[in-house]
């Protein structure tokens, strides 16, 4: 039951390693995106999206009572560890890639975000797919 609820979430975390994982050679540059800081918006937006995901999945799951009383704040305190894990490893194990402490502030705004702005979007998008 619970794997039934969080499966998207899982999904997107997934994606988001694979995209962390990719070599730094193999990522495109373009000037003028960095200097709109264009890599900061795309760490909190897919972070936004995993908080959101999370607290979701928690929240319709029954499987572990902990994890449906804090949707929130389980949701967020994982995903913030998440993004500084992967933060690690793409310091210590993946090719051409560095850690980056202002990707981890990215990321984690991200998550702020999708806490805070959580309920809203499930009052206007998510609450017709409840079941």
């Amino acid at each position: 039951m619970f794997l039934r609820y969080t499966r998207w979430a899982l999904l997107w975390a997934v994606l988001i390693f694979v995209l962390c994982a990719i070599p730094g050679r193999d990522l495109p540059h373009i000037s003028f995106l960095e200097i709109l800081e264009f890599d900061k918006w795309v760490h909190a937006g897919v972070f936004f999206v995993l908080v959101v995901l999370l607290i979701r999945g928690f929240s319709l799951q029954t499987t572990y009572d902990l994890f449906k009383r804090f949707p929130g704040a389980i949701a967020f305190v994982l995903s913030v560890l998440y993004g500084g894990m992967l933060e690690l490893m793409q310091e210590a194990f993946f090719s051409d890639r560095t850690a980056d402490i202002l990707d981890f502030v990215a990321n984690s705004f991200g998550c702020i975000l999708g806490l805070l702005l959580f309920k809203k979007i499930n009052e206007r998008f998510l609450i017709r797919y409840n079941r």
